[in-house]
């Protein structure tokens, strides 16, 4: 399978036009015109038909997860914040939460417990 049959089968899956395209393209600041987005849809055999390379299909699923999902919050920012608020509370607190994270909580099996069941009867 091609990048040009997947980029195909995405666009018909996801129902997207061809200016769509463009714009999730655009997301990932990966500019294409809508003729040269056209070429990699044309049958193999056309004679303006343009194969389409690694770099615009990874580019457009980039994109695509950005469309679908939304962009990334910024880490920078969130550190920042983090160190500002933090107290002596508030990591004794984190602390604390982790610990109880880490504990191993085993649970009985159904067989096992049925089993304590009708033993303790």
């Amino acid at each position: 399978m091609t990048n040009n049959d997947i980029l195909k089968k995405l666009r018909v899956a996801l129902k997207l036009r061809d200016d769509d395209i463009v714009a999730i393209l655009m997301l990932v600041d990966f500019r294409i015109s809508t003729s040269e987005l056209g070429a990699f849809f044309r049958k193999e055999d056309h004679p303006k038909y343009v194969e389409c390379g690694d770099q615009i299909l990874r580019n457009f699923l980039n994109g695509l997860v950005i469309h679908l999902r939304g962009p990334m919050p910024e880490k920078n920012s969130n550190k920042e914040k983090n160190k500002n608020s933090k107290t002596g509370e508030t990591q004794q607190v984190e602390a604390s939460s982790k610990a109880t994270q880490n504990k191993f909580v085993k649970k009985k099996s159904l067989l096992h417990s049925k089993t304590n069941k009708k033993s303790n009867e």
